[in-house]
């Protein structure tokens, strides 16, 4: 099972985001944070930057988006030049022919949920996604502590994906650093989304390094 580490750049200096998606030409994906001040308490960026960061970024853009109405705006974050969108489920109408659009445009479709929504409405289901996101801290802001109330969700979310044979991605958000990414992998996540371990590093690159280094002893063990 390969890993994956997908720095946050809500972590990243927003006068310097070309230079810190520079920083981070290592790593699988950028993870970018759309907010919209309504689904969560934050308000970042939307789809002009999200266009001009796809013709600048060395790694493809992974965007994640905490926001209202995703119906209708998650296709347009794919036709902006991300490689992968996700959606929350709790703010999707109709989240199968929202993955199936996103597809059609050539992109992965995630869906995520929050830390108290359950994974088992979607297991029957992961053969319409490419990814599902399990967020470990409440959505909105970068920085906050690891819920490890959440590893029991990786641990059923990743049974199912082994049982369905799927390949379905599981991607960690919130709280990845060196203390916490390996019982995360433990319990089951193949893709880590890291801000502030990242971006606080004096070694950016040798950060990312370490983190899948840590993320792939368990796996292989």
């Amino acid at each position: 099972m390969a890993v994956r580490i997908h720095p946050s750049i809500l972590s990243a200096d927003f006068a310097n985001l070309e230079r810190d998606l520079g920083a981070i030409a290592t790593a699988d994906y950028a993870h970018v944070d759309v907010m919209d001040q309504h689904f969560v308490p934050n308000l970042t960026l939307g789809l002009p930057v999200v266009r001009r960061l796809a013709q600048v970024s060395p790694v493809p853009l992974d965007v994640h988006l905490m926001i209202e109405d995703a119906d209708r705006w998650a296709p347009e974050y794919a036709a902006a030049g991300a490689a992968s969108v996700t959606f929350h489920a709790e703010a999707a109408q109709a989240p199968v022919r929202l993955a199936r659009e996103l597809r059609e445009h050539g992109v992965r479709a995630g869906i995520a949920l929050r830390p108290a929504s359950p994974v088992e409405p979607l297991l029957d289901l992961l053969a319409e996604f490419d990814m599902v996101l399990v967020m470990t801290v409440e959505p909105g802001f970068g920085g906050q502590s690891f819920i490890e109330g959440t590893l029991p969700k990786l641990r059923r979310l990743r049974q199912a994906v082994r049982e369905s044979g799927t390949g379905t991605w599981i991607q960690v958000d919130g709280g990845v650093a060196r203390d916490t990414i390996g019982r995360i992998a433990r319990a089951g996540a193949d893709t880590f989304v890291a801000g502030s371990a990242v971006y606080g590093a004096a070694d950016v690159a040798a950060e990312i390094a370490a983190l899948r280094e840590l993320a792939e002893a368990p796996i292989q063990a």
